[in-house]
């Protein structure tokens, strides 16, 4: 491994273009920085830098060196941020949950983040298998799940849960709840939504439901936010969390009817068993309650 102590000498170095005033900055003698640099040089057998009387320009593999310099620094200044600082206002917290719930849940991220400049937030909306899959990996430092994960490498607590909800326009009246009049609109399809007619279809029309390949398709779409689009407009209907229909900014054009058996799906907050949580982790978590408290 390249020895600590010569990669920040020579680090100094090409930032300050100088071998004294390197020496200054790091409180060493000259000759002392001379000898951090030539055995760098050979401990990596490569010349980095070529002198021009008492200046010099860095080699190829000096321009390598000193670019690993600079990341090794940033990386613990990074280091020591995460270890020394527990504030809920610095630092980063990487989150990862369905695209409806996400929806929701980063307006309230970004009400918090410009009051913390130095809060960062990775945000992704992911399949539930990726979500799972990514804190087991430590990709993501918190998940939310529609189901407890009971893995012996994960911490789950329940958050709560939200209706799976059956949504047409606004002007629909409660009648409607049929499945002939469902077939008569059309479904607005989406990745999700084969699944969730499957579900909830499936358990309030037995005798008529034939599989959601049968059903009657409008219109799909993959993209969460413009799924209620077309409903909204009298083009069929839909299958959302009710998360996907809360976010939705016009969710005055859309009602959504109840059916006899009614579907929920649970929301649990999931992240590594063992790992202590952070400040600002714990921060984000609180948001994540407020949402579900929200939808339950």
């Amino acid at each position: 491994m390249i020895n600590a102590a010569w990669l920040e000498t020579f680090t100094t170095l090409c930032e300050t273009g100088h071998f004294t005033r390197t020496a200054e900055r790091l409180n060493m003698t000259q000759p002392g920085v001379s000898q951090h640099l030539r055995k760098l040089e050979a401990q990596l057998a490569q010349p980095l830098i070529a002198q021009d009387g008492k200046s010099f320009a860095l080699t190829t593999a000096g321009e390598a060196v000193f670019a690993l310099g600079l990341s090794r620094r940033e990386e613990e200044r990074r280091l020591r941020e995460r270890i020394e600082v527990d504030d809920p206002d610095v630092g980063e917290v990487r989150f990862a949950c369905s695209g409806s719930f996400a929806m929701l849940f980063y307006p309230r991220v970004l009400e918090v983040m410009r009051g913390a400049p130095r809060l960062k937030v990775h945000l992704e909306a992911a399949p539930q298998a990726t979500v799972l899959s990514g804190v087991l990996g430590g990709r993501f430092d918190l998940g939310v799940l529609g189901q407890d994960p009971v893995h012996a490498r994960l911490e789950a607590r329940q958050l709560g849960r939200e209706e799976l909800c059956l949504v047409l326009p606004a002007d629909a009246s409660p009648e409607e709840a049929t499945f002939a009049a469902l077939e008569r609109r059309g479904f607005v399809a989406h990745p999700d939504g084969f699944s969730h007619a499957d579900d909830l279809l499936g358990l309030n029309f037995p005798d008529e439901y034939p599989g959601a390949d049968r059903l009657r398709l409008r219109s799909f779409i993959n993209q969460i936010g413009q799924i209620p689009e077309p409903v909204a407009r009298g083009i069929g209907y839909t299958l959302l969390p009710r998360s996907g229909v809360e976010a939705y900014p016009h969710k005055d054009r859309l009602t959504i009817l109840p059916l006899p058996k009614r579907r929920y799906h649970e929301l649990w907050l999931v992240s590594r068993r063992g790992r202590p949580e952070s400040a600002r982790m714990q921060r984000i978590a609180g948001l994540a309650r407020a949402v579900a408290a929200r939808l339950s």
